[in-house]
């Protein structure tokens, strides 16, 4: 099958071509099957093809394909926009948006924070990630590959040390950086918001570090900055819980969704507090694809699914799998490349590191390469491309969440 028509700047993380899926397995073009600890980059936390995603995306599409909201309402946005913002365990009175993506979602809510606060400049954090689109290059925080050769982006941003249990910066460190940042690159009274992942995906999924989250929420608070939390791969039941920033003991202003919001059809929303949505002039947010029909009835289903108790249930199982399997790794010396675990609940990274601790790109690459031969889809991230990030679906069968930890096993212990 040619890929010449398809644009070289696309990096590809598995040179094959998949056909059809069914939970967390796939096959591709040639038959051949895999376990998918991808989930489309955390897409799928009810896995491939759900049969109720399935039919609703069905039955929709029978009825009304697509409506561009702004002009003519349809009945799918607005029940969904009523679930959805009832779904959010926050106090306050919730209004939001449909997107197509998560980038959109999060270029929407720079344009919501400038619209409330006046101010245009961003604070975000090392090792972020919040898309591809202009204004979310600026925001990530990592050069290669995103930000090079496309000149200078949208602004002010400015980036602090992110804090972590998992990368070692400490809460002290991260204030301390921070008080820096107001004392000698901009005035604290130039800020709109603070952007956050409370658990970095690209980054490595690094858990934030509480102490530090509720910190940074009574700064905000006193210094009337916006605090939006990005929970586009952290949402959606992948840590046990709805949303991450629960764990954390606080309330963002703005939540950026995305990913598994519609059970793998393109959606994304950016949701929080009523009195900034609906700040903006008429015609100010929208969009001609957003909140389509059928994306609409996808996320309705997909929300049936995400029950208080499923969630629970799903998170606990699959976290006690991974964690009881690491550390059974960790006892028997499987690897002299296996390093921390990072992470939260089922949303957990494996570090590749070498015996100085300095990361193993390489060993990665090599790892990925081995168990897609023996059937496992693995995905990386940090910095450095040395951790893997486990992100098979939430409603995972117990066997086969075991068959493809016993590939992960065989395959570190191959590592050279």
């Amino acid at each position: 099958m040619s890929r010449e028509t398809i644009s070289q700047s696309i990096s590809i993380v598995h040179p094959i071509s998949l056909s059809h899926g069914r939970n967390a397995e796939v096959w591709d073009t040639t038959g051949k099957r895999f376990i998918d600890f991808v989930g489309g980059i955390g897409v799928l936390n009810l896995g491939h093809c759900h049969p109720r995603v399935v039919e609703a995306i069905r039955d929709q599409a029978t009825r009304l394909t697509h409506y561009a909201f702004n002009a003519a309402p349809h009945a799918p946005y607005i029940e969904l926009m009523d679930r959805l913002t009832a779904f959010i365990p926050v106090d306050y009175p919730v209004s939001g948006m449909l997107t197509n993506s998560g980038a959109e979602a999060a270029e929407n809510a720079l344009k919501i924070v400038r619209g409330a606060t006046g101010r245009t400049a961003v604070i975000a954090f090392d090792g972020a990630f919040h898309g591809r689109t202009l204004a979310t290059l600026n925001l990530n925080g990592k050069v290669a590959p995103y930000k090079q050769k496309v000149g200078v982006l949208p602004g002010p941003v400015f980036h602090l040390p992110y804090p972590s249990r998992d990368n070692g910066v400490t809460c002290g460190e991260a204030l301390k950086a921070m008080d820096r940042l107001f004392s000698v690159e901009i005035d604290v009274d130039d800020v709109a918001c603070f952007i956050i992942e409370p658990v970095q995906g690209e980054g490595g999924f690094l858990a934030l570090d509480v102490e530090f989250a509720q910190a940074l929420r009574r700064f905000c608070d006193e210094k009337n900055i916006l605090l939006i939390a990005d929970e586009i791969q952290s949402g959606f039941g992948r840590t046990g819980q709805r949303f991450a920033f629960s764990r954390l003991g606080i309330e963002p202003d703005l939540i950026l969704l995305g990913k598994s919001i519609a059970g793998g059809v393109p959606l994304g929303a950016v949701v929080g507090r009523k009195t900034l949505l609906d700040n903006l002039p008429k015609g100010g947010l929208g969009g001609t694809y957003s909140g389509n029909p059928i994306a609409c009835a996808a996320a309705l289903a997909t929300l049936d699914e995400m029950t208080d108790e499923h969630l629970q249930g799903w998170g606990a199982q699959q976290e006690e799998a991974i964690v009881s399997r690491y550390e059974s790794w960790c006892s028997k010396r499987l690897s002299p490349y296996l390093g921390r675990l990072t992470g939260v609940g089922t949303m957990r990274g494996i570090e590749l590191a070498n015996a100085d601790g300095s990361p193993a790109p390489q060993q990665l690459a090599q790892l990925l390469a081995l168990a897609r031969e023996a059937g496992l889809l693995l995905m990386p991230s940090g910095k450095s491309r040395h951790i893997i990030r486990l992100l098979a679906p939430l409603t995972i069968e117990a066997a086969v969440l075991e068959e493809g930890l016993d590939i992960l096993e065989e395959c570190l212990a191959k590592l050279a």
